[in-house]
Parts: C-alpha cells; structure tokens; sequence
C-alpha cells in the first residue's frame, strides 16, 4: 500500500469486478448462515476524498449470476418465489449522497430490486491504495449493510414446524471493492 494522501486520490474510478466481490448471507432454518455472491457486476465514479460530499457511485449487478453453490438453490432465487429475474434482470445501487463517519465513508444510495428502490445506506472502510504493476493507481474500500429483503417484494418463506421460518427475512450485504483511477484523470 503507498502512502499517497486521499486528496491526491480524488478522481473517477471504475471498479475491477474481477479483484471485488458483492456477496450477502441470509439465515436457514434459522439456525445457520447461507453466504451467496453476485459473479457478474459493474460500477464506479467520482470519489472525492476531500469532500465526500461531491461524490457520485453506482454499481450494476447481474441477478442471474447469483451463486450459492447450490444449482437447485440459485435456480429457485432466480424463479418468481423472490428475485423474478426473467422480468428483472438488474439489481442496481445509485449514490444520493456520502459523508466521512470517522475513519469510515456513509454511503446511501438507492438501491433497486424487483423494480423497488429504497434507501440504504452502506458503511465502507477505506482498505488502503496502491499503484499496480502496470501503472494504474487503484483503491480498495470493503462495505457492508442489513436490509429486509420484504421491503423490495422479496416476500416467499416457508414458516417452521418448530416456529420461525426456512428463511430470514434481514440480509447482510457485504463488498469488498477494488477500484481503478480512470486516465483521463491528471
């Protein structure tokens, strides 16, 4: 990591899905955690470290590329019974506004799924920058939030002999982003 100061960090920047991941936990049967992830993203924008005020983000996620490491599993996230993917493809997050919370950035934004946008905001660490081997200076930023997957019509469930339900309604969602400097910024 090198030792540049943030407001020489200021600039457009896009993230590199393939250094990043966008993933999320859900409870089962109440009793374990379910971790997915999103394979297929895209995103970026002005950040402005000096005043994060001024900054502006926005990430695309492919619903269909979700993964759980069960076929049957991701099949069923995919169908009518929660993310309808056929009719919406894209799960998106666009920045409204960000501030600097202590050694942390409050990034809220509005957050689309199943055609439902909602305001949520992420807390992200800022994990440091580096210039890599080929000249690009990139950031790395890891975030997370708790959402209720009901506010977006993400509704199915199927309660317990026992009580509770097959699954939770809070979802976690975690990313972990590496970012690079766009050129054309000086």
């Amino acid at each position: 990591m090198t030792t540049a100061t943030t407001s020489s960090l200021t600039g457009t920047y896009t993230v590199d899905a393939s250094h990043s991941q966008i993933g999320f936990t859900a409870r089962h049967l109440m009793v374990t955690k379910v971790r997915g992830a999103f394979n297929e993203f895209s995103g970026g924008g002005l950040i402005d470290f000096e005043n994060p005020a001024n900054s502006q983000v926005q990430l695309t996620i492919q619903a269909a590329s979700i993964d759980t490491r069960s076929a049957d599993r991701d099949g069923h996230l995919k169908g009518n019974d929660f993310f309808d993917m056929a009719q919406f493809p894209e799960i998106t997050f666009v920045s409204t506004s960000a501030a600097k919370n202590g050694d942390a950035y409050a990034v809220t934004g509005d957050l689309t799924i199943k055609g439902i946008s909602k305001s949520v905001t992420v807390n992200f660490d800022f994990t440091g920058t580096a210039v890599d081997p080929w000249g690009n200076t990139r950031i790395g930023f890891e975030g997370k939030t708790t959402i209720d997957r009901t506010d977006w019509g993400v509704n199915w469930n199927t309660p317990l002999d026992g009580g509770g339900v097959l699954v939770s309604e809070k979802i976690n969602l975690e990313f972990e982003l590496s970012a690079i400097r766009s050129a054309d910024v000086a």
